[in-house]
């Protein structure tokens, strides 16, 4: 017997006891050091990133196996997040029909899903709390799927009725943009805030929320603190408005879709909550025209970063004689992607409308059937969208607020809706 297979015989005495019972072999991990014994090493492939640079660098199937791999490692830290989100979306609409249509016996639930979906988001954000691991998920919710949904739902207009509703809001939209640039930053002045971060709040909630606030900030040299009041601002009388408003429009307008989705688009701060207040209509008073006319005007708000944040950063260095900052975005850096992805649906809408036979081959059943399940589709993303928003909101972190702030985010919400009821009022009489 050689030397290896006298240890062997040693080791495997251990796993017999003296009164000859056997013992798990589970139990000694040396035994695993004679596995190569029998079967030989297996070679393991490495991971892509860890591989030494291949001989033909650059060439297609290295560079397809490399975006795989990365894919993979994104997914594995985005999925958590993506799915909890989903699932609370899903509870959301199950809980909403089995409460109130189920038990009480309601034609129509009087709370919306995405109202349910929210609030399961904040319950579980402020007394479980969110594992690190969840935020990059929910991150990905909060921007990827959001865009994607509101890039989807251009396919439930044409691109004549888009244009239509786009020129009716643009008096109401600009109304709405002066007396937030222009009032807020006053009473902003009035409680001795900071006066970068009256511009702030005045921007985001002008205009679109926290991506107006975090492309304002660098072209007035803003501080992270104000950055991160403003957005606190900007959250938490959006969560309010986009709960509050739609029963509050709906007894406003006496129930006209068009008059409150315009209210909606603009009386509402980001877009998340503008789609998501929409959405709430929609299910609430199967009004799909609120819809989308609160999208539509809500891209018209946002197009109007254009020229809004230049002014504000040129504004702001004027007052201190100073030239405009090198930071300012450029005016193709502020026009969203899901703004043109919506109004490219929009385009395909319109095209696919055309003749007895959409796109010259398709059945009329056929591409009705298309666009009602994309629609569906473009309401789930918008959906586990909003179950993140509740997701990442935190109480404790609005409370470090103080109460300057939250009053000057509150009258600003304030203004800026009596200013859009005044204004669709007005545009309906002319019209």
């Amino acid at each position: 017997m050689d030397d290896h297979e006298s240890d062997l015989f040693s080791a495997s005495r251990r796993f017999v006891r003296p009164d000859r019972q056997p013992v798990s072999p589970y139990a000694n991990p040396q035994l695993a050091s004679f596995l190569d014994s029998f079967e030989g090493e297996t070679e393991l492939p490495e991971p892509a990133a860890e591989r030494p640079p291949p001989d033909e660098a650059g060439s297609p199937l290295v560079t397809l196996r490399d975006n795989a791999y990365h894919f993979l490692e994104w997914a594995g830290v985005a999925v958590p997040g993506l799915v909890l989100a989903a699932l609370l979306a899903m509870l959301g609409r199950e809980l909403t029909d089995w409460i109130f249509i189920g038990i009480f016996g309601y034609v129509r639930s009087p709370l919306s899903a995405i109202s349910v979906a929210v609030l399961l988001g904040l319950l579980v954000s402020n007394t479980i709390g969110i594992p690190e691991s969840y935020r990059k998920g929910l991150g990905v919710a909060l921007k990827l799927v959001l865009r994607f949904g509101i890039a989807l739902l251009g396919i439930r207009l044409s691109l004549l009725a888009a244009a239509e509703i786009s020129l009716i809001s643009i008096p109401v939209v600009l109304s709405c943009i002066a007396a937030a640039l222009l009032l807020v930053t006053h009473i902003n002045r009035l409680f001795g805030l900071p006066h970068r971060l009256g511009c702030l709040i005045a921007v985001g909630t002008a205009i679109c929320g926290n991506s107006a606030i975090v492309a304002t900030a660098p072209g007035i040299d803003a501080e992270d603190d104000e950055v991160s009041y403003a957005v606190a601002c900007i959250t938490i009388f959006g969560l309010v408005t986009m709960f509050i408003y739609p029963f509050l429009a709906h007894f406003l307008f006496s129930g006209d879709p068009s008059e409150v989705g315009l209210f909606l688009g603009t009386a509402v701060h980001d877009t998340a909550q503008v789609t998501g207040a929409g959405l709430m209509y929609l299910q609430l008073y199967d009004a799909p025209v609120a819809l989308d006319t609160a999208v539509v005007s809500k891209l018209v708000r946002n197009l109007c970063m254009v020229w809004v944040i230049p002014l504000m950063a040129i504004l702001y260095h004027r007052s201190r004689t100073r030239g405009v900052a090198e930071k300012t975005p450029k005016w193709f850096e502020l026009v969203p992607f899901f703004v043109i992805g919506f109004v490219l649906m929009t385009l395909f809408r319109t095209v696919g409308d055309i003749g007895d036979r959409p796109f010259g081959f398709l059945e009329p059943a056929a591409w009705d059937g298309f666009v009602a399940s994309l629609s569906r589709f473009a309401t789930w993303c918008l959906m586990i969208a909003m179950a993140a928003v509740g997701l990442g909101t935190s109480f404790r972190k609005l409370k470090s607020l103080g109460w300057k702030p939250f009053t000057v985010g509150f009258v600003a919400a304030a203004l800026v809706g009596c200013v859009s009821f005044a204004m669709i009022k007005l545009v309906g009489m002319v019209l």
